[in-house]
């Protein structure tokens, strides 16, 4: 049933280019969301526990790779999550007429991203890992506004660059293992006598999902391929695409490289640390809506880094397990509230055909739907208890600070601060924006109902998680276990 899941929107993209699709492209792209995310909800439902799912064929024989795919308690919150925001997507484009290209490369976005998440091989992740950059580049070039050729073309070079570097990682994993398999590799870990080569080959792994996560210094094509991007891609491009990079440094970079994640944890804590500092700081000076939330995506990729590198401390592994679980359950969060931050982004565009704080103002008062949207997604980003941003926050200071190191002490606190300038910069857009006097370009009508139909389910899903975490951190808590335990060996 995984590979239903993860072909099927690439069936429906076929079907798009049958003729007279044209007038039906929108309801067949939410027809086909809408079925992949109930096959989604049934692979959770019937998860057995370990790796489940589970297919194992083989593909290319001479180098030891095969189309291996599985779901565990780490791949399945990211599929669900995936399948749930691109159905938002469908509904929100419902607002307007729906060309079976912009469709088809949504659902083409879609399987290359559920994919990747299912993928256990490291070439079939390497597959649908460029083939994402491919498809984000043709929605930003081709649907997107502004100078959105500059954009598309430097997002395709930063990321391609990226993964070539990551391709000379994966064929280091090879040579030291003699498969692509990324379960055999973590069950006998390559260059684990070699810390010279192991550390060769996670840098090459590092920067090459760095580049994707975005993570401090590599993250400046992420801003303008944001503002230029259309709101759907927007949405995709941070709430998806960017949980590639940090789930690949879980799933791949941890457990099969633990010697080198152990020895250089520290340098992996200092990068996460810069991009929650940075990216906050950065966020809180900007006047452009749109770039102020590409930048808190830094920001908040940044405490997943934080998270991963405490993983590799020589600390209990109970609060390493705990560090863990909030970076897998902010991957959750982020894409749920960053994903409706940049739909109601794109509410903005549709109306004032700006994103400019200084020109907008009194939104409350022509659009209080908006205003409420806006509202209740700036404060789970903020981290405020009762959303999904409190509960993975939590987790992970907890872990980092509960380690006991002083270095993560310290780490920690200096990144609760991040969540202090977060709270500043939304509730100053909040009051600028929407609670302000009113501003040079009106903002009117309020939200219509497929823009409403698509933000509300993802504001939903983040106050239950919130409320009653229990059904999500019960999946994600023994792979994270698991990936503790393996990032922990010598």
């Amino acid at each position: 049933m995984l590979s239903l899941v993860i072909f099927l929107p690439l069936a429906a993209a076929a079907v798009l280019a049958l003729p007279r699709t044209g007038r039906a492209a929108g309801a067949i792209w939410a027809a086909a969301a809408a079925a992949d995310l109930a096959l989604a909800s049934t692979l959770w439902v019937t998860y057995p526990g370990g790796i489940g799912h589970e297919t194992r064929l083989r593909w290319i024989p001479t180098v030891s790779a095969g189309y291996h795919i599985g779901a565990d308690g780490l791949s399945l919150p990211l599929i669900a999550m995936t399948c749930v925001l691109f159905l938002c997507c469908a509904l929100y484009s419902a607002r307007g007429p729906v060309s079976r290209s912009y469709a088809a490369l949504f659902l083409f976005l879609q399987t290359v991203s559920v994919g990747l998440f299912a993928a256990l091989d490291l070439l079939l992740f390497f597959v649908f890992f460029d083939l994402s950059i491919v498809g984000m580049y043709f929605v930003i070039a081709g649907w997107g506004h502004g100078d959105r050729a500059r954009s598309a073309l430097m997002f395709f070079l930063y990321t391609f660059l990226g993964s070539l570097v990551l391709l000379l990682g994966f064929i280091g994993l090879y040579v030291g293992g003699r498969t692509f398999d990324i379960v055999d590799l973590a069950r006998v870990p390559p260059f684990a006598d070699r810390p010279g080569a192991a550390a060769v080959v996670l840098l090459a792994v590092g920067v090459g999902l760095a580049v994707k996560t975005p993570a401090v210094p590599l993250h400046t094509w992420l801003p303008p391929a944001h503002t230029d991007a259309p709101a759907a891609g927007s949405a995709v491009l941070a709430g998806v695409l960017l949980k590639m990079g940090a789930y690949g440094f879980a799933r791949i970079a941890m457990p099969l490289l633990p010697g080198a994640w152990q020895r250089y944890a520290w340098v992996i804590i200092c990068v996460g640390l810069a991009g929650v500092l940075y990216g906050a700081l950065v966020a809180l000076a900007q006047d452009d809506v749109k770039r102020l939330i590409a930048y808190t995506s830094v920001n908040h990729m940044g405490y997943i880094l934080l998270a991963l590198g405490a993983a590799g401390l020589a600390a209990p592994s109970g609060p390493r397990v705990l560090a863990v679980s909030g970076a897998v359950t902010q991957m959750v969060s982020h894409g749920l509230l960053t994903g409706a931050l940049f739909l109601v982004a794109g509410v903005l565009w549709d109306r004032a055909r700006t994103y400019d704080a200084r020109r907008l103002g009194g939104i409350a008062a022509t659009a209080p739907r908006l205003t409420a949207l806006a509202a209740l997604a700036a404060f789970g980003s903020l981290g405020l208890p009762g959303l999904s941003g409190f509960i993975a926050e939590f987790q992970i200071f907890a872990g980092v600070i509960g380690t006991g190191l002083p270095g993560a002490v310290v780490a920690g606190a200096l990144g609760v601060t991040g969540i202090l300038i977060t709270a500043a910069l939304f509730l100053r857009v909040l009051h600028r924006v929407f609670l302000g006097p009113p501003g040079e370009v009106a903002v009117t009508p309020d939200t219509r109902w497929p823009e409403t139909a698509a933000i509300v389910p993802l504001l939903a899903l983040s106050v239950l998680i919130g409320l009653a975490p229990r059904w999500l951190l019960d999946l994600i808590e023994p792979v994270s276990a698991a990936l503790v335990a393996l990032a922990g060996r010598p």
